[in-house]
């Protein structure tokens, strides 16, 4: 008799506190990714954009975008924490720690810090803080996230309950910086505006005008490209409404490049603060986006400040600033909750 090898997936039971997992396969970046994700995105920051512009801004040459190393370093772990969830659930204590290059290999790792079986018993909790690592073995990008899994076995015992003390936010003095960044000689007309950071104020919310419809063919070429081979993305059998769920991760990217129009300075990524996935987008969907500031803060570099912004993805007949309703809930209009650290010239 033959045995099995192909693999199912994790389930609920089968993770455990302090467990580690080494996440399969390990990729090399290429100029096609950055290609691709500005043909699956308006993207537009100037920094990951141009060589010039970075150079001008003290860099080598220009770094992917950030999000493109949160998908591939993401991706990679799908099939070991996210292949049979119901749903991602939230992100917390993200930081970008290095630039990620064209030729650059990155490889993830997971390891478990929370478990909660739900009081269905069907499904359970599960919160893992994943490093991303390129070739040299530096950390190029660590975050948590929490994702309700299906159980194998619904008599199979429930774990002991560990919910892990995760921080609000990560702290201003905890970004870091990418060597060499200095914006004291930024070019804020080929950036594309000419807001700085002493332009913005704690509580401003800005309302980023643009939409974006989401189409079924540009959501599956995304979850292939950053090899995310979660069910409820790929087969419309897996949902009882025969709808594939748009991945999360193409809601952020989407959100994140209509927030170019009012913050086309906040350009590097540094933080992950938190982040919810509020309701399910489908094909069809048309995505509008709005931020508002939430913190402003120096950095070690005189003309580097750090700006800590909401990004809110909505249906497009949402009321604008569209957020909770009266009992504290995200309002069912509401895809994206992103809580973030951006670094904008002063």
């Amino acid at each position: 008799m033959s045995k099995a090898k192909t693999n199912p997936g994790w389930f609920f039971e089968d993770y455990s506190i302090g467990q580690v997992i080494e996440h399969g396969v390990p990729r090399t970046v290429s100029g096609g990714e950055r290609a691709m994700y500005h043909a699956l995105y308006p993207a537009r920051h100037a920094l990951y954009s141009s060589d010039a512009f970075a150079q001008n801004c003290g860099l080598a040459k220009s770094p992917m975008d950030d999000l493109i190393a949160f998908h591939i370093v993401f991706g990679k772990t799908v099939p070991d924490i996210s292949l049979n969830a119901v749903a991602n659930l939230g992100y917390g204590e993200g930081r970008f720690l290095a630039p990620v290059h064209e030729g650059d290999t990155l490889t993830s790792r997971s390891e478990v810090i929370g478990l909660k079986q739900n009081s269905n018993g069907k499904t359970g909790v599960v919160w893992v803080r994943t490093t991303g690592q390129n070739q040299r073995g530096d950390e190029v990008l660590s975050y948590v996230r929490w994702v309700m899994v299906r159980k194998r076995d619904l008599d199979a015992p429930s774990p002991e309950t560990v919910i892990p003390e995760l921080g609000a936010s990560v702290a201003a003095w905890d970004l870091i910086l990418p060597e060499g960044l200095d914006f004291s000689s930024y070019d804020f007309a080929q950036a594309g505006e000419p807001h700085r950071l002493s332009d913005y104020e704690v509580g401003e919310k800005i309302d980023h005008v643009d939409g974006v419809t989401v189409e079924e063919a540009e959501h599956m070429l995304a979850t292939r490209l950053w090899q995310n081979t979660a069910k409820v993305h790929f087969d419309a059998t897996v949902r009882e409404d025969g709808k594939r769920l748009i991945y999360g991760g193409h809601v952020i990217s989407m959100a994140r490049a209509l927030s170019f129009n009012g913050l086309a300075n906040a350009q590097m990524i540094v933080g992950l603060n938190a982040g919810a996935h509020a309701n399910p987008c489908f094909s069809g969907d048309t995505i509008k986006a709005w931020s508002e500031v939430l913190e402003i803060a120096d950095t070690p570099v005189p003309s580097v400040g750090a700006i800590r912004l909401r990004l809110v993805a909505q249906k497009a007949d949402a009321a604008p600033f569209t957020l909770k309703t009266e009992d504290g809930k995200h309002d069912p209009k509401v895809f994206l909750d992103l809580d973030y650290w951006a670094l904008m010239p002063r």
